[in-house]
């Protein structure tokens, strides 16, 4: 489960509260229904790697791909909240953005992060990795603790936005768009 886990990228640690699945060539919203072919194709590898897009041509969206080489489907990061280099965060989302909102929407988040688009296809190593200065390195911490979730349907898309694939945590501040 990404919700409660940790995603890292040099200094700047997230802790995630909202994801959105993608089902590739099953779901119509999918960058993969057409197939592998274009930015799609980090998508259709192995899972563990980041799937990062430029949405609206200006904000990168980071994914983790999940399925087994070959079959895609990714999970979209789409809020969390800065606990690690809150300082850099808010140095590259803006000096009058609320901590609440560092990473609060999935373009918010990447900022937030610094990814690129060259960051697509990185390799996400799992676990607490002690000190990590390089910041080309992207890592996943499980959550230490379960964590309490709810399901609604997505939001930002108008194909398939019925599907109930979003999850989120509950009452968490960092959750964008609707909360129920």
């Amino acid at each position: 489960m990404l919700l409660g886990a940790v995603i890292r990228h040099g200094e700047v640690a997230v802790r995630i509260s909202e994801v959105e699945a993608y089902l590739g060539p099953l779901d119509p919203a999918s960058h993969a229904f057409r197939g592998p072919g274009g930015r799609a194709a980090v998508m259709f590898g192995p899972p563990g790697r980041l799937y990062v897009y430029l949405s609206y041509g200006i904000h990168h969206c980071l994914n983790v791909v999940c399925s087994p080489d070959g079959v895609a489907s990714a999970v979209l990061l789409r809020g969390g909240e800065v606990i690690a280099g809150k300082e850099i965060a808010q140095q590259r989302r803006g000096l009058r953005v609320p901590a609440r909102r560092l990473a609060s929407g999935p373009g918010n988040l990447g900022q937030a992060l610094g990814a690129e688009l060259s960051d697509s296809g990185a390799l996400l190593t799992l676990g607490s990795q002690p000190l990590r200065p390089a910041a080309e390195l992207w890592s996943l911490e499980p959550a230490e603790t379960p964590t309490p979730w709810a399901v609604t349907t997505r939001i930002g898309i108008s194909k398939n936005a019925d599907a109930p694939w979003r999850f989120i945590i509950p009452s968490d501040p960092t959750v964008s768009g609707r909360r129920h």
